[in-house]
């Protein structure tokens, strides 16, 4: 998977620089260097790459700037690059996939990119699983209904989804390794994330977290609490046919009905 890069930044020993740390990996094609923000957006409408390095301060548009104006358009992956830390909770509040410090680390800039193929690996896949489905259900509607109906069998890659999660909350960026996510409870658009040692608040929508997490993992046991079944360690009967899931750090989580039968297939 060819990673297509565009690098923007007005001082061209950074662009340089980071070049150089780009090198060893293999996958990452650079197609394009610009110098300010105007140029930013005309090469990513003109080349549509898959991500974009981008500094934040640059005369005239700056990098927020920049994303604005491809409202229109399907955005690319963004990794702000900035010397100033000032601007990070705005960073991850865009979408950013990171935010690098200049001078970029080595090990810092691999880290990122590891969660950029993350990322790529599953629009790629949702964008080809779409098309299949359009193929199929327009020339043979009977395969498509038996795909659909196979399709929670089958095993989902592990690459496809997050390792890492970026999480703004009290004023700071925390970074949270998933497997250290017990259970999600929903609060409308706010997810409440515990670590088992911690508790942050997330704005997103469980939907859409949900596309971030292996469902192998992460099972919806309730309307609005998922869990990591890695993570259980008892489960309690209850009355009603409902039971109760006790994880590792003593928490007890109810499941009901409805979704009983999908975490016992994990469980047992």
């Amino acid at each position: 998977m060819t990673i297509r890069t565009i690098l923007v930044d007005d001082e061209s020993l950074a662009i340089q620089g980071l070049q150089l740390r780009l090198e060893p990996h293999e996958d990452v094609e650079i197609i394009e260097t610009c110098s300010n923000g105007r140029e930013a957006i005309r090469a990513i409408k003109t080349h549509k790459p898959d991500l974009v390095f981008l500094d934040i301060q640059m005369p005239g548009f700056d990098g927020f700037s920049v994303i604005q104006g491809l409202m229109e358009v399907e955005p690319p992956l963004f990794v702000f690059v900035t010397a100033y830390m000032d601007h990070a909770l705005r960073a991850f509040e865009a979408d950013a996939v990171d935010y690098l410090m200049k001078p970029v680390e080595t090990d810092r800039l691999a880290d990122t990119l590891d969660r950029v193929r993350q990322r790529l690996a599953a629009r790629r896949g949702q964008e080809e699983a779409g098309r299949l489905k359009e193929v199929l259900a327009e020339v043979a509607p009977d395969t498509m209904d038996a795909i659909t109906d196979g399709h929670s069998s089958e095993a989902p890659a592990a690459n496809r989804f997050e390792k890492l999660i970026n999480i703004k909350d009290r004023g700071q960026i925390f970074r949270v390794d998933v497997d250290t996510i017990e259970r999600i409870d929903a609060a409308g658009d706010y997810m409440c994330i515990y670590t088992g040692d911690n508790t942050l608040i997330l704005r997103e929508t469980m939907k859409d977290l949900e596309k971030r997490l292996d469902p192998r993992r992460f099972q919806r046991v309730h309307r609005s609490t998922i869990v990591n079944l890695d993570l259980v360690k008892e489960v309690k009967p209850h009355t009603n046919g409902e039971c109760f899931l006790v994880l590792g750090s003593g928490a007890q989580v109810k499941v009901s009905r409805s979704y009983r039968d999908v975490v016992a297939r994990f469980v047992h």
